[in-house]
């Protein structure tokens, strides 16, 4: 809670150890019974309106504020959550040097599991290799859930591992992420098995170009939604329209998905210092699906692109 003349942070006793440790910047209480100590808090620093982080907010919670702050009207308004997000958008140099850190993590793990995919292994087989070694190379748990599909499942953009087995003329799409001092890295790749046909290239050659088009137009100044169609119109004019259905990418910090986007809506401009990831993809029903992402950090004349790994199609 932040009012004019302090700031405290409730927790409750599993983490308080840990809270006074590593909360600098706030009043640490242990949290026994929430909506009376968040009332008195309030009332002492004379408040008579409460603003709460909409996104995040459940309405079991939103609900036991209302019933239980006698006095204290509970805004519905999205202001702070507004505020908070503008803050997110441009990190800070330490902020910048984590994320590069967690990206690291992830461009070793996709080295690593190059040598690891092979006919008969599972996504689900994958998955937990790749997790494992980043989680053993220093990332305190991961992003996001994995994702790891393979041939017609590659057409899921976010597919969920199965125990599908790898086969030779496969693409096998790899999205995933790791987490460094509480900051996400997110990267996908898509490789194939054994040998590809005319078409599983074409549609290759058509994603990396579409990325590398939208790259060489990031700089601050720009707008997201025309970053968003430099890809899109792109993939459309090569016959793939309706088959590239999400936004071509997102801003990552403390959690994966953050604002602004690259998005056909989103007309937020670029500024330095915002990390956005570039994902284009194109996904076939029933066939196979294509998806790059790079995730760079926006700068004055261009971008720094944290992500290393090689893209140029790798046939194992």
């Amino acid at each position: 809670m932040i009012t004019k003349e302090k700031a405290v942070f409730l927790v409750d006793f599993r983490y308080f150890e840990k809270a006074n440790r590593t909360v600098t910047t706030a009043q640490v209480v242990l949290c026994e019974n929430m909506y009376n100590q968040i009332g008195e808090i309030l009332q002492s620093c004379g408040v008579i309106k409460l603003f709460v982080e909409t996104a995040e907010i459940t309405l079991n919670t939103f609900l036991g504020l209302s019933d239980k702050l006698c006095g204290i009207e509970i805004s519905k308004e999205n202001t702070l959550q507004s505020v908070i997000n503008q803050l997110r958008q441009v990190k800070t140099t330490q902020e910048i040097e984590f994320i590069k850190s967690a990206q690291e993590i992830t461009d070793k793990a996709f080295e690593y599991i190059l040598d690891r995919i092979s006919i008969g292994k599972t996504e689900k087989e994958i998955a937990l290799d790749l997790e494992f070694f980043a989680r053993k190379n220093g990332s305190v748990g991961v992003a996001f859930d994995f994702i790891v599909v393979s041939g017609k499942n590659s057409s899921l953009p976010h597919g969920v591992p199965t125990d599908k087995q790898i086969k030779n003329g496969d693409f096998i799409t790899m999205d995933f992420g790791a987490k460094w001092n509480g900051y996400c890295s997110d990267m996908t790749r898509t490789v194939a098995l054994g040998n590809v046909s005319d078409e599983q290239r074409k549609v290759y050659d058509t994603v990396l170009t579409a990325q590398k088009m939208a790259l060489k137009k990031i700089k601050a100044g720009a707008k997201c939604k025309e970053i968003d169609s430099i890809a899109r119109e792109y993939i459309n004019a090569q016959g793939y329209e309706g088959c590239f259905g999400h936004g071509l990418g997102h801003s990552v910090g403390i959690d994966i998905h953050e604002s602004p986007a690259f998005n056909t809506r989103d007309n937020t401009v670029l500024k330095s210092g915002m990390v956005m990831t570039v994902e284009p993809g194109i996904y076939i029903e029933n066939k196979f699906g294509v998806r790059i992402e790079d995730m760079v950090v926006v700068t004055e004349d261009g971008y720094n692109n944290f992500t290393q790994s090689p893209k140029e199609l790798i046939v194992l």
